[in-house]
């Protein structure tokens, strides 16, 4: 279907953004035109105010809008435990919980060879960096439970080993409400791996 100019590069827009289809992009894009010019002033002043204030904090290197993070910042947390996350995203998945109370390292990807991303492409220096200074006695491996999450996490933890410093890894397993019969065999043998007493 043929679009007038300016709407064809608006879906063009939408298109280049993860995981929206052509459809999407154009419904997107109908939408926009929709709205109230306000709205769209608001948007695109919320889109530009994002790109413009927000950057990466110098220790974990999390999405943020001052330096240190706040997190980084807070006293409260637990400077002896270092979360290990992939992406900003694990950090604010992780905060969702309202359990974890240390801190946190953003590599900003995970280990893959057949992609090219090796231990030069994940912030890995700068998360030895800190744990040179001798608080850290646990770090928290959290990367997404696939072959490169597991390959960086193995890597990370051969690392530190001769550092004397504890390394555990998330458990996984059985989402809660998840059904049996609909689990796949490597969730089910994780969790059986990762069973605790009762």
């Amino acid at each position: 279907m043929q679009h007038v100019a300016p709407l064809a590069k608006l879906i063009e827009q939408f298109r280049r953004l993860p995981g929206i289809g052509p459809k999407m992009a154009a419904r997107l894009a109908y939408h926009i035109l929709e709205m109230d010019k306000e709205k769209v002033v608001a948007l695109s002043q919320a889109i530009l105010e994002a790109k413009e204030k927000i950057g990466y904090c110098s220790v974990c290197f999390n999405l943020t809008d001052c330096d240190p993070c706040r997190i980084c910042q807070a006293a409260e947390r637990d400077g002896s435990v270092i979360c290990v996350v992939e992406q900003p995203q694990d950090v604010a998945a992780m905060e969702r919980t309202r359990e974890y109370r240390g801190l946190y390292h953003v590599l900003h990807g995970a280990l893959s060879p057949l992609e090219g991303i090796g231990p030069d492409d994940i912030r890995l220096k700068e998360l030895l960096a800190r744990l040179q200074h001798g608080s850290v006695q646990e770090v928290i491996m959290a990367t997404n439970p696939n072959v490169e999450g597991e390959a960086t996490a193995m890597y990370i933890a051969r690392l530190l080993k001769p550092l004397g410093i504890t390394v555990t890894r998330i458990a996984h397993g059985l989402p809660v409400g998840g059904d049996l019969e609909y689990a796949d065999e490597v969730t089910l043998s994780k969790a059986l791996e990762n069973r605790r007493n009762m």
